[in-house]
């Protein structure tokens, strides 16, 4: 087997704009769950991640500055929730506007150790919307792997 047969045939990721070879399921350099001890609070990132996609939603902040913080599948999916949204602003003649809200009380649940379960209350002027997220531990930090806006 040549150098270039291995390449060849290592999983490839593709994040952002450059394409990465990793291998998750390696247990030395892939993801390392992390213990609840080991996290910062999450409170202060669930109401900035709120906030953030609320924004991104309605026009006011580029959807790349959320990658950080969620995973490949809720990237997908805010990203064809701005697309939609944009369309329908576009088709009734609005432009993008920084929305006017605040964040409300902050409902947490932990179902297990280094997974944080919550729910956001946002208040606008005319209604108020719940964002339910879920977010885990890996490497020391937290990451979003559901996000849902009702």
């Amino acid at each position: 087997m040549t150098a270039r047969d291995a390449i060849a045939t290592r999983p490839s990721v593709i994040r952002g704009s450059a394409a990465r070879f990793l291998d998750d399921d390696d247990e030395y350099f892939g993801r390392q769950p992390a213990r609840r001890t080991e996290l910062p609070d999450p409170e202060p990132l669930l109401r900035n991640l709120t906030h953030c996609v609320i924004e991104a939603l309605s026009g006011a902040r580029d959807l790349e500055q959320l990658a950080r913080w969620v995973n490949d599948d809720v990237y997908r999916n805010l990203s064809k929730r701005v697309v939609l949204a944009a369309r329908a602003r576009r088709v009734k003649g609005q432009s993008p506007q920084r929305p006017a809200f605040s964040i409300g009380r902050v409902h947490l649940c932990e179902p297990a150790d280094g997974v944080i379960e919550a729910v956001v209350m946002v208040h606008q002027r005319a209604r108020s919307r719940a964002v339910a997220i879920r977010i885990e531990g890996f490497d020391q930090r937290w990451r979003a792997s559901a996000i849902s806006v009702l």
